[in-house]
């Protein structure tokens, strides 16, 4: 069964690593709360068991896969929602698919035909991230692979293009280009102000402009949103510098919805 509805706003939102049950419940909760004053969203939940590309060897990776599936499989099936998480490595799949509505592909591994054909063979959802290297019109090739494989849902997720000097830039244009595809388009939201590399060890990030970006793909024609959110970012595992603030994701969906909306009502209209 398909998880995307054009009608509705899709929501992938989670911590970046999984952590520990506590911030799972916390995330998990909160987005439940959303869901109910927002009838029009559809929201999966996310989390990575693995930080398999962090910026040195010394980062923190997570809990682990068996770890982070029972995480994962907890939030399921007490709260409700499809969940999602990545996978770097073809042995990883099968495992993954047998907990997850959502099979994620990283942006730096959407090129790797194997883990591809791997993750659309296992007929689960896969939400494929454009590569930081790549335009929006390569995405074709990307999409590609995944129909050849099998897979019955592909999402396109825009995170940014490498600008260098550690700085990434989202071109708006993406969410028009990749569209033509004929699958929908969700922007990363928190991965498009990342900073790569640009504290020492590891990523810095900016997440004040989060919401303009936010604002403006969905204004531009995304689908949907990927926001990575905790309830403490300042001490979170990874990527805290550009995770929302658990307190502060109502005000943020409340205004990307208003737009969407508004978008909506011009399409109907």
């Amino acid at each position: 069964m398909k998880i995307f509805d054009p009608r509705r706003l899709l929501l992938i939102a989670g911590p970046c690593s999984l952590e520990n049950e506590g911030v799972c419940r916390a995330v998990a909760e909160r987005l439940t709360a959303l869901g109910k004053a927002h009838r029009e969203l559809t929201i999966v939940f996310k989390g990575s068991f693995d930080k398999a590309n962090r910026t040195s060897v010394a980062g923190p990776r997570g809990t682990g896969l068996r770890g982070g599936l029972a995480l994962l499989a907890l939030v399921r099936k007490e709260y409700g929602f499809p969940v999602l998480t990545d996978v770097h490595e073809s042995v990883q799949v099968g495992a993954v698919a047998e907990v997850c509505d959502v099979l994620q592909i990283p942006a730096f591994l959407c090129r790797q035909t194997d883990l591809l054909l791997a993750a659309a063979a296992t007929g689960r959802t896969v939400n494929v991230k454009k590569g930081q290297f790549l335009s929006p019109h390569e995405m074709a090739h990307v999409a590609g692979k995944l129909k050849k494989g099998g897979a019955p849902e592909i999402w396109q997720t825009e995170r940014g293009t490498t600008f260098g000097y550690q700085n990434l830039v989202v071109d708006m244009r993406s969410f028009a280009i990749m569209r033509r595809n004929g699958y929908p388009t969700v922007f990363d939201a928190t991965h498009s102000v990342q900073l790569p590399g640009a504290e020492g060890g590891k990523s810095g990030g900016e997440r004040e402009f989060a919401l303009p970006l936010a604002r403006a793909a969905l204004a531009a024609g995304a689908d949907g949103l990927f926001v990575e959110t905790h309830p403490d970012p300042e001490h979170a595992l990874s990527d805290g510098p550009n995770m929302i603030p658990l307190g502060d994701l109502s005000g943020f969906v409340a205004e990307c919805i208003a737009v969407w909306r508004s978008v909506r009502r011009r399409q109907v209209g």
